[in-house]
């Protein structure tokens, strides 16, 4: 292979990578003319359009999503052979993306930024939106770095690490009559009902648990963040069955109840991945050091301020 077209590989995967030619002239520290005039290259070689217009970023064709299956893993190889990472906090530029819910956002965002501003002030976080069901295709296709969430079933080309274990409380507002150390299984299924559901669906965990007593509740509102669950809480007579450490904040301020759940719920569990091809990537070996100590730091320390407010 010829050194120029090497180059446009090296181009061409960090085009696939950013899916902006702005962001990938950032990347290379290269001027937006240059990535266009090798886009234009490309096309002449490899007889494809290879990107299509999108709103502010482009799209690949076919032709160029099976060319990056076949080059980015060993392109990604041989960078590491020839030139291994060097990762130094204090002066590296560099953005991670890593798919989240807003439950881990709230519990740990603000600690890492702190930590940055101090030791890695050229690094940047950015969230982007998390489903069960877009884990591992978000990893294969480069579009995160990382993915925090419930623990599923992943393939070999994902790597995962166990965070933490979920546990579950029973929570509503302050002065709601079912807020009683006491609370029945009967009251609790009788209520109106929120269900945090970051897919969609209306049947969870806990509905799964009550039809194996031979019983149903009523989900009278869902939503999928789980930033908004409090409010309606607050405010409203529903109820809800939330990770405890999730609703600390409310708790502290006197504004939710929580008490133990009279259904057993199957504790869940966080777990973080990344695809194997970054399995030697010095600066997300940093990264998932730090989110591991930091997130599991804060989630106990907010759980044992909700436990200490349980109903009693």
């Amino acid at each position: 292979m010829r050194p120029q077209e090497l180059n446009l590989l090296v181009i061409f995967d960090a085009i696939m990578t950013e899916k902006s030619i702005t962001r990938t002239a950032e990347r290379l520290s290269m001027t937006q003319p240059a990535i266009s005039n090798a886009v234009a290259r490309m096309r002449a070689a490899w007889k494809d359009d290879l990107f299509v217009k999108d709103g502010r970023n482009i799209q690949p064709t076919t032709y160029a999503k099976n060319l990056w299956d076949q080059i980015r893993d060993p392109l990604h190889n041989l960078n590491q052979a020839i030139e291994p990472d060097v990762f130094d906090p204090q002066t590296a530029k560099r953005t991670f993306r890593i798919a989240v819910s807003d439950i881990v956002v709230d519990t740990v965002w603000l600690d890492l930024r702190r930590y940055f501003e101090a030791h890695a002030p050229g690094i940047n976080l950015h969230a982007v939106p998390y489903t069960i069901t877009n884990a591992q295709q978000v990893l294969d296709d480069a579009e995160v770095d990382l993915v925090m969430g419930e623990t599923i079933p992943v393939p070999e080309s994902i790597r995962s690490t166990h965070l933490l274990d979920i546990c579950h409380v029973c929570a509503m507002r302050k002065d709601h009559p079912l807020a009683k150390p006491d609370l029945t299984i009967e009251e609790f299924a009788s209520a109106d009902h929120l269900l945090v559901s970051l897919s969609g669906d209306s049947y969870g965990a806990t509905d799964r648990a009550l039809h194996q007593l031979g019983m149903t509740r009523r989900v009278a509102v869902t939503v999928n963040h789980f930033a908004s669950a409090a409010p309606l809480l607050i405010d409203s007579d529903l109820v809800a069955i939330l990770p405890a450490a999730a609703t600390y904040k409310h708790v502290a301020s006197g504004k939710l109840s929580v008490t133990h759940s009279p259904v057993e719920i199957p504790r869940g569990s966080v777990s973080m991945w990344w695809h194997k091809r970054q399995d030697e990537d010095a600066g997300l070996q940093w990264l998932r050091d730090h989110i591991q100590e930091k997130f599991v730091t804060r989630w106990n320390q907010n759980l044992r301020e909700v436990f200490e407010c349980v109903c009693s």
